[in-house]
This record gives C-alpha cells, sequence and structure tokens, in this order.
C-alpha cells in the first residue's frame, strides 16, 4: 500500500552517479551508483545519504549526476507480427 502511494506521489525511482576522489589518491576519481525510490524535485532521501556521505566517509565529493524515471506508465502496446493457433 505504502509503496502504491508513492508511485502516485511523484516519488520516482532515482539513480546517482556520484563521482568522488579517493582518500588516499585525491587525484583519482571513483564512481558509486545510489538508486532508490525519492521524491522529485526535492530529492531528500539523496540529500540525506549526500549529508552523509559528506559527514562520514573520507572521499571528498567531486560531483553528482542525478536521473529519475517513473514508476507507473501507460501500457505499451504493439502490434503482433503473426496470427498463430494452437489446438
Amino acid at each position: 500500500m505504502v509503496e502504491t502511494r508513492h508511485r502516485l506521489l511523484s516519488w520516482r525511482l532515482a539513480t546517482a552517479e556520484i563521482t568522488y576522489h579517493l582518500p588516499d589518491y585525491p587525484d583519482l576519481l571513483q564512481n558509486y551508483i545510489w538508486q532508490e525510490l525519492d521524491l522529485i524535485p526535492e530529492f531528500p532521501m539523496l540529500r540525506r545519504f549526500l549529508d552523509f556521505w559528506a559527514r562520514s566517509l573520507e572521499g571528498r565529493l567531486h560531483s553528482v549526476k542525478v536521473g529519475a524515471a517513473d514508476l507507473i506508465k501507460p501500457a505499451e502496446f504493439r502490434f503482433a507480427d503473426g496470427m498463430f493457433v494452437l489446438q
């Protein structure tokens, strides 16, 4: 029930590509992929995770790219390529 309500109230599957500096080699960058249901456009879950990262982890953030996808979409139809009869 809660998940359906989230889907209807602007919650989307958010994906973030987080690029950060390696703690031991600050000139090198590493990527981390984060994915969670999140409220668009505020992204409270992502903001909470990034706050945790900045507070608790040693790898300094370089950049964050965010994308979001609808969870409920209209049905997709396509025409069949042929007709098959089963007996």
